[in-house]
């Protein structure tokens, strides 16, 4: 019974933090793709609730692990996508465990 509610709990807050992190993707991209949007009413709740629960672990990553430079001004996010693995992986972690409950 304690597996099952530990693994469900897991897998809910990971998948939580998943579409936390998708929202902050989303602005991301409407941010390079229309520099001159700013966010008003709900939509700009939405978007500091999702940068300030996303940003602590993205800056603690960028600080070990910088952005790839592809050349010029581009560059990958590697913290980014490290963080989105790892919540994947919490996700499915949640659901392993959850399966020892039953």
């Amino acid at each position: 019974m304690l597996f099952l509610r530990l693994g469900g709990a897991i897998a809910l807050l990971a998948g939580l933090y998943m579409l936390v992190l998708i929202t902050r993707m989303i602005f991301d991209w409407i941010r390079l793709l229309s520099p001159l949007w700013r966010p008003r009413g709900i939509i700009l709740l939405i978007a500091n609730v999702s940068y300030f629960l996303t940003d602590p672990p993205i800056k603690f990553l960028r600080k070990i692990i910088p952005p790839v430079r592809l050349g010029g001004n581009l560059s990958i996010d590697t913290a980014f996508m490290i963080v989105f693995l790892v919540t994947i992986l919490c996700e499915n972690l949640g659901v392993f465990i959850r399966g020892f409950g039953v």
